[in-house]
C-alpha cells in the first residue's frame, strides 16, 4: 500500500499540491492525469523523496524498490544488452561476488539466490524487452553511443523495466516511442506484476494498460477505478451532481437569508432570525465546478481544392545519399480527400516519406506529379527548435501578414489555439504544447490542400489532442499523419499505409489487427507485418474469442458487483465522516458518536477487503482475456 497523507508541495514558490491525499493498494496500475503544469511530475518527486513536502507524509513499504527512467540516456561504449542487464543491481553484485567467493557455504548461497531471482534467464528477458522497444539482435550488441538521444531513452526505459521495481513510475514514456513501441509497452504494463503509476496523455494507453485513474486537479488528488473512458464518465457525473447540489444550496441559503433580512429588526422575530443565522452558518457552501476550457485549434480551409489525384508517384525512390535510397518502388496516389496514417517502426522511413511528399527531399528516380497550385503544409516535431526564441506568437504571425492591422494578426493567432494572455509571450517561455500549437498554425498558415503532420501530439495533453482531432475532422483538405497516438489515428484517418522493407504499401487491416501483429511478433524491425489469418482462421478466432468471453461472464459479473459494493461503502463512509466532523455529536450523544466510529471502522475494513478482491479478480480477468 502506498499512502500519501495531506501532502503540500511547491515549486519555485508555486503551490502545486495542497493537503492532497491518496492511497494505492499494492499491484495497482494507475494513470496519473491532469492538465499540463498541474504538478504531476512534482508528485513523482515527492514520492521518490527528491522533493520534501511542506506538509504531510509519504508511506511506502521500507523494502519497496522504486524505479524511474533515468533522466540522462546512456551514451557509453557498453552494448545495449549489457546496460540493461546491469540494471538488476542484485544480480550484477551476486555474479561479481561469485567470481571471487571461496567459501563453499557462501558459494551455495549465491547460486541459490541466483536461481531464486531467475538470473539465468536474465539475458533472454533483457533481449525480449529490447526487441519489444525496437532493437533487433544486431542492435542490442552495438554500443549505446552509436544511437541518437531518442533511441538511448528507449534503452533507459528497457533498463528500468528489466529491473522490475516494486513501484514503477513512468513519466510520458511514449514521447520517445513509435506506434509499435507504444503498443508493445501498453501490453507490457498491463501484465506488469507490481504497482505502476504512469503519467501519460495517450488515451489508448490509459484505456488498455491501467485499472485506475488518479486525477490531479485544483491541487488535490482523486482516485477513480477503471480506465480513462470510465474516469471521464464518472467525472462528468460527479460534476453534474455537484452543479445541482450547488444550485440547491444557493437556493436554500437565499431563502434563509431572505427571512433573516426581513425579520432581524423585529423583536418578535429576533429569536427565529437568530436561529436562521446559525442554520445558515451550519449549511456552508458547495464549491462550484471549475471548468478548464481548452483552446480550440482551427486549420484554415483551402480556397480551392484541386482535382484528384493531388499527388501521383510512379517508380519513385528517395534517400539522403545518391545511390542509397531509403525508400524505393514507390507507386501510389493521394486524392484530395484522403486521410492517411503512416505505420511502421522508427527508422523505416516514415519521416523520409513525409519530407519526400512535401518536397523537402527530391526524388532520386521515378516520376512525381503534383496537382497544379497544390499547397502543402508540413509540421515536424523537431521544428519546435526553429521558432525564434525571443519573438512572441504575434511577432511570428505578423511576419506572414505584413501591413495587416494588429486585430487581424491576433485573430489568426487565436485560431491557432493560443490564449490571449499567451500571445505576447516569447516563444522560449511558452510550454511545449503552446509551441506545438503555434508551429501547427504556422505550417497551415497559407491554407494548404495537403497537411502533413509528423508526431504532432508529443507536447499536447488529452484535451488538446481532442481539440486537434476536432480540427482535423473539420479540415476539408487531405491529411498524412505520423503518430504514436492510436486514438488520434483511429479518430481522424481512413487509410493505413505501411512503411517497411524499403517501400510504402497499403495495409488492409485495421488498427486492432496491426496491434495484434506487433504484440504477437515481439519484434518489429526488419519484419513486414502481414495479416496471416485467412478467412477461415479469422472466423475460428472470433468463435474462440466469443467462447472465452462467455466463460468469463461470471467473473466479470462478480467484478461489477464488487464495484457496486465499493461505491456504496464509499458513500457510507463519506456520510459517516460528515456526521463525525460535527463536534455537537460528541457533546450531546457520546454513545451515538461511539457507535458511528465503530460503523466507520467496519465500513473501512469492508472497503479495504473489497478493493483487494477487486484488484485480484480484475488481474485474473485481464490475464484470461489476454490469453
Amino acid at each position: 500500500m502506498i499512502t500519501l497523507t495531506e501532502i503540500s508541495a511547491r515549486i519555485a514558490g508555486r503551490l502545486l499540491l495542497d493537503n492532497a491525499s491518496l492511497s494505492l493498494p499494492s499491484g495497482t496500475k494507475a494513470g496519473l492525469v491532469g492538465r499540463n503544469g498541474a504538478g504531476k511530475s512534482t508528485l513523482f518527486r515527492v514520492i521518490t523523496g527528491d522533493l520534501g513536502p511542506e506538509t504531510g507524509s509519504v508511506s511506502i513499504p521500507k523494502a519497496a524498490r522504486i524505479g524511474q527512467v533515468a533522466q540522462e540516456a546512456p551514451g557509453t561504449e557498453q552494448p545495449l544488452i549489457e546496460i540493461v542487464l546491469a540494471a538488476d543491481k542484485e544480480r550484477a553484485a551476486l555474479l561479481a561476488e561469485a567470481e571471487t567467493a571461496s567459501d563453499p557455504h557462501r558459494i551455495a548461497e549465491i547460486q541459490m539466490r541466483l536461481v531464486d531471482i531467475d538470473a539465468h534467464s536474465a539475458e533472454a528477458r533483457a533481449a525480449s524487452i529490447l526487441a519489444g522497444l525496437g532493437f533487433d539482435r544486431e542492435a542490442q550488441a552495438r554500443p549505446a553511443s552509436s544511437f541518437s538521444g531518442g533511441w538511448r531513452m528507449r534503452v533507459a526505459l528497457a533498463a528500468v523495466l528489466f529491473a522490475e521495481p516494486d513501484l514503477l513510475l513512468l513519466d510520458e514514456p511514449t514521447n520517445y516511442l513509435d506506434l509499435e513501441g507504444t503498443m508493445w509497452l501498453e501490453d507490457y504494463i498491463r501484465r506488469y506484476p507490481h504497482t505502476v503509476i504512469i503519467i501519460s496523455h495517450d488515451r489508448d494507453l490509459l484505456n488498455n494498460a491501467v485499472n485506475s485513474i488518479v486525477h490531479l486537479d485544483q491541487k488535490k488528488l482523486t482516485f477513480y477505478r477503471g480506465n480513462y473512458d470510465q474516469f471521464e464518465r464518472q467525472k462528468a457525473e460527479a460534476d453534474e451532481l455537484q452543479t445541482k447540489a450547488k444550485a440547491k444550496n444557493e437556493a436554500a441559503r437565499k431563502h434563509l437569508q431572505s427571512f433573516i433580512d426581513r425579520f432581524k429588526a423585529k423583536a418578535s422575530k429576533a429569536r427565529q432570525a437568530q436561529s436562521r443565522v446559525k442554520a445558515l452558518e451550519r449549511m456552508g457552501t458547495v464549491a462550484a465546478v471549475i471548468e478548464d476550457h481548452v483552446q480550440p485549434i482551427t486549420f484554415p480551409e483551402p480556397e480551392k481544392q484541386p482535382a484528384s489525384p493531388i499527388v501521383a508517384v510512379q517508380g519513385g525512390a528517395v534517400g539522403y545519399q545518391p545511390g542509397k535510397p531509403i525508400l524505393k518502388n514507390l507507386n501510389l496516389r493521394i486524392d484530395n480527400d484522403d486521410r492517411i496514417a503512416l505505420l511502421g517502426s522508427n527508422g523505416n522511413g516514415k519521416s523520409t516519406f513525409a519530407k519526400f511528399i512535401s518536397g523537402r527531399l527530391a526524388p532520386e528516380s521515378g516520376e512525381v506529379k503534383l496537382a497544379p497550385s497544390l499547397k502543402i503544409g508540413f509540421f515536424a516535431q523537431h521544428q519546435l527548435d526553429d521558432l525564434i526564441p525571443e519573438q512572441s506568437a504575434v511577432e511570428h504571425v505578423r511576419r506572414l501578414m505584413p501591413g495587416d492591422p494588429e486585430a487581424k494578426v491576433r485573430a489568426r493567432v487565436a485560431q491557432m489555439g493560443l490564449a490571449t494572455e499567451k500571445m505576447a509571450t516569447a516563444a522560449k517561455d511558452l510550454s511545449g504544447g503552446e509551441k506545438a500549437r503555434l508551429l501547427m498554425g504556422l505550417a497551415a498558415f497559407h491554407a494548404p490542400n495537403l497537411l502533413i503532420l509528423d508526431e504532432p501530439t508529443n507536447h499536447l495533453d488529452i484535451d488538446s489532442r481532442r481539440a486537434l482531432i476536432e480540427a482535423l475532422n473539420d479540415y476539408e483538405g487531405a491529411v498524412i499523419l505520423i503518430s504514436h497516438d492510436r486514438h488520434l489515428i483511429e479518430a481522424t484517418v481512413d487509410r493505413l499505409w505501411l512503411v517497411n522493407g524499403g517501400t510504402v504499401t497499403a495495409f488492409e487491416g485495421d488498427m486492432d489487427e496491426y496491434r495484434d501483429l506487433i504484440v504477437a511478433s515481439g519484434k518489429k524491425k526488419e519484419e513486414k507485418p502481414q495479416p496471416a489469418d485467412d478467412a477461415t482462421s479469422k472466423a475460428d478466432q472470433r468463435k474462440l474469442n466469443a467462447e472465452r468471453r462467455a466463460s468469463l461472464t461470471p467473473l466479470k459479473k462478480k467484478i461489477n458487483e464488487i464495484e457496486s459494493l465499493t461505491a456504496k461503502l464509499e458513500k457510507q463512509i463519506q456520510a459517516l465522516d460528515a456526521e463525525l466532523a460535527n463536534p455537537a455529536l460528541y457533546e450531546k450523544t457520546p454513545a451515538k458518536a461511539a457507535e458511528k466510529v465503530k460503523q466507520r471502522g467496519e465500513a473501512a475494513a469492508k472497503l479495504a477487503a473489497a478493493e483487494e478482491e477487486w484488484l485480484m479478480l480484475s488481474s485474473e480477468y485481464e490475464e484470461a482475456m489476454a490469453g
